[in-house]
């Protein structure tokens, strides 16, 4: 790795490079080793932290919020209780059931464990549907029975992955979150509601756009080699990290922007 480092800005004639298994400068929680850049060491509390993908699951949350901000009043309590029952649903549930598959995360939760968790978190999203539902509108247990269906049937892909792709991920964690956040709201759903959930759904679809390619390099490349030889003669190494540095990066901005302005949304709609 230091004769790479070496060579970076240096101008020389183009040269083949060794496999490249990362940097041994990386901190820990950017080594290629890790399964995703907030990934932590396995083992205890570190595998809940993992679980929980903090920023994607705080960036799906601030749908919730962005749905229900574009309602005529902001109620509180009806918030809370929406983005808990998403938490629920998302925050626990899919990602458990996720980790079931394969363990992608590599922690050492106990399958049993992952079970109980996603279990009792869908009943706890659910129950909190069927109050709002008897509560707000009727009309609140069709995103509840479709939240219930949603997150088994892609997260276990079931029907043989037929609705474990792109798309489906944009609906159920992009537009999904907004639409219901507002029905939660009003009781209703206008055009407003609707603009939101599309421009949640793109968000989506941006998201997974840069995260795929960057969950293949961590999690299932073995070696990467080459180089880039500017017109000046400059040669830069690529590697793995090379690779994904930059949809991370992204990705690290765009899931901090969105929870800050979630945030901001909130305290301007209650304040």
């Amino acid at each position: 790795m230091s004769e790479r480092r070496a060579a970076r800005g240096q101008r020389l004639r183009p040269e083949p490079l060794a496999p490249s298994q990362g940097g041994h400068g990386e901190s820990s929680a950017d080594q290629p080793g890790r399964p995703a850049f907030y990934a932590l060491r396995s083992g205890g509390w570190r595998d809940w932290w993992t679980l929980l993908h903090p920023p994607y699951t705080a960036w799906h949350l601030s749908y919730v919020v962005f749905g229900a901000a574009v309602a005529p009043l902001l109620d509180g309590g009806r918030l809370g209780a929406t983005v808990l029952a998403f938490f629920l649903g998302v925050g626990l549930t899919a990602h458990a059931l996720d980790e079931l598959r394969g363990r992608p995360l590599r922690t050492r939760i106990p399958s049993g464990v992952l079970w109980a968790v996603a279990l009792v978190a869908l009943a706890g999203a659910v129950g909190l549907g069927v109050l709002g539902a008897v509560r707000v509108t009727w009309w609140l247990l069709v995103p509840v029975g479709f939240g219930a269906f949603i997150v088994l049937a892609y997260n276990l892909e079931l029907f043989g992955g037929r609705v474990h792709g792109d798309w489906w991920f944009a609906i159920a964690w992009g537009a999904f979150p907004a639409i219901t956040a507002y029905l939660a709201q009003t009781g209703t759903v206008r055009i407003e509601a609707v603009l939101v959930a599309g421009a949640c759904l793109l968000l989506s679809v941006a998201q997974r756009t840069l995260s795929t390619p960057v969950r293949r390099l961590r999690r299932r490349t073995a070696a990467v080699a080459g180089q880039i030889v500017l017109d000046d003669g400059t040669v830069e190494p690529v590697d793995e990290g090379t690779l994904r540095a930059v949809p991370e990066a992204a990705l690290r901005a765009i899931a901090g922007a969105l929870s800050l302005l979630a945030v901001a949304l909130v305290v301007a709609r209650l304040a």
